[in-house]
Order: structure tokens, then sequence, then C-alpha cells
């Protein structure tokens, strides 16, 4: 299954970011238990992060993204991409 990563940017504030952290972690849990062997963390330096995941195809990757806690509170901006692995 193709590999896909959205890479975002926090556009609030801490306070208001870290409300939907827990409802975020929920929905990669989801993800996880669905098969889509997600991933989610945040860049050392604060300010954004990634999340990894698979789905079927871009389309699927869309409404996958539209779900996200995050994109649905406008806490962050993003963009997605299909991740070709060249060495696993």
């Amino acid at each position: 299954m193709p590999t896909f990563v959205k890479i975002e940017k926090g556009i609030v504030n801490k306070k208001i970011f870290d409300q939907y952290v827990p409802e975020h972690k929920e929905y990669v849990q989801q993800l996880i238990n669905q098969g889509h062997k997600a991933r989610t963390g945040y860049w050392a330096e604060l300010g954004g992060g990634m999340l990894l995941f698979e789905a079927s195809s871009l389309e699927e990757a869309k409404e996958i993204v539209a779900q996200d806690p995050l994109i649905k509170n406008n806490c962050v901006s993003y963009e997605l991409h299909q991740w070709k692995i060249v060495v696993e």
C-alpha cells in the first residue's frame, strides 16, 4: 500500500494547539487500528510535525488527513505527499 506523509506547521498558539492533541492521538490510534500503519510526531525544535501513514490512493490519503482534529480545528497548515520508499 502506498505511503503518505503529512508535513505540518502549527498556526495557532500552543495553548489552543494543546487542546486538540489528545483527540489527535486518538485519531492516530484509530488509523493504526484500521491498518494504516500511522506514526506521528513533532520536530525537536517545535513548530511543526509529521504524520506518516499508508493509504490505498491519494484520494483516500486526503480523506484521512481531513479527519485529523488538528486540521478540522485549523491548528496547522500542511503539505501532503506520497512517499516513494527506496530502501527499507
